[in-house]
């Protein structure tokens, strides 16, 4: 009979510690599926190494999390990890703490383009850029320009994400003679894209099934997508146009409000160490945001991994984020009703 009562007094203690250390979780707001296995392995899983403290994941869409954010009276997370140009929704809408850089101490190698905010800074960055099949493209297409995508051999062939058009339109604007700014510029030279297009994906599983059938074996897509159906042993080519590459930031801010701040610093600054950075262009091949990264001579020699400032300065088209956060609803209504329709 003792022995039973010490049993069941172990396992009621044992339960009310595993309550205790579900509350006190550190609660992390990402998009699901790789990306959430991305932070989970290299930042999550590291931060409870150090600190003890479980990490949990609310994950969904950039838009639907937002939006859920806007709703809700407390925050539901902890962290949130976003893109630039939608962080600054966040901003606007008072949801994001202001950082205390003092609690970062690897802020001090954060590469400028990384510092998109007082209230959010990169985690990694990619490029979106032209990624096709040469086994099912012309010989003679090698898209050493964005002007290759409107060469009339590839009609039909080209596919591009339907929910972010902003890429393709500041593309189109940039051989105008435009900008991000000056948008319009670029309007006809991508209506005249338009029978080149044969799909536009929804999603990254969406791009990724389009261009491993063959069905757009041309794509505007997420650099880090195509290194992953590559190693998939998908024969896509991934290039550095000479006007250079889209450039993404994906981002990470405290949400206001949250009871874990110093936590939250802790993981922020966890997700900003060399060897965390590291780690994640070997897991993702993204680039590193950090200058102090160690990065393996094959990885840095691929387009749209940047280690040096130069290829910053030089290979990335930089929309301005809060431009961008600005113009999304109308870039994406005007491509709706242009191109798609």
């Amino acid at each position: 009979m003792i022995r039973k009562l010490m049993t069941v007094g172990i396992l009621s203690g044992a339960m009310m510690a595993s309550v205790a250390w579900a509350q006190e979780a550190l609660v992390v707001s990402t998009w699901g599926g790789s990306f959430r296995d991305l932070i989970d392995e290299n930042i999550g899983k590291e931060f409870t190494r150090q600190t003890g403290v479980p990490v949990t994941y609310i994950t969904g869409g950039t838009i639907d999390r937002l939006n859920k954010a806007k709703l809700a009276t407390a925050p539901e997370s902890d962290i949130t990890f976003t893109t630039s140009h939608i962080g600054w929704l966040y901003v606007d809408g008072g949801l994001f703490e202001e950082l205390d850089t003092s609690k970062l101490p690897n802020y001090a190698n954060l590469v400028d383009r990384a510092k998109i905010s007082p209230y959010h800074i990169g985690s990694w960055a990619y490029v979106y850029t032209i990624g096709y099949r040469p086994d099912l493209v012309p010989p003679s297409i090698t898209f050493g320009s964005w002007e290759d995508l409107w060469n009339p051999q590839l009609k039909g062939k080209i596919a591009a994400p339907d929910f972010d058009p902003s890429h393709i339109i500041n593309v189109a604007a940039l051989l105008s003679g435009g900008d991000a700014s000056s948008w319009e510029k670029g309007e006809d030279k991508l209506k005249a894209l338009k029978p080149n297009f044969k799909a536009f994906y929804t999603n990254d599983a969406n791009s990724q099934q389009l261009i491993a059938t063959g069905e757009t074996p041309v794509q505007i897509l997420l650099s880090m997508n195509a290194y992953h159906m590559i190693g998939q042993g998908v024969p896509i080519k991934v290039v550095m146009p000479k006007e250079g590459a889209v450039l993404g930031v994906d981002t990470m801010g405290i949400m206001k409000g949250t009871s874990k701040a110093e936590l939250a610093y802790k993981f922020m600054d966890i997700a900003l160490s060399p060897e965390v950075q590291s780690k994640i262009v070997a897991y993702k091949k993204a680039s590193p945001v950090v200058n102090n990264a160690t990065v393996s001579a094959e990885d840095a020699a691929l387009p749209g991994v940047f280690t040096t400032k130069e290829q910053w300065d030089t290979q990335a088209i930089v929309i301005d984020d809060k431009l961008r956060a600005e113009k999304t609803a109308e870039w994406r209504k005007w491509f709706t009703e242009n191109i798609m329709n």
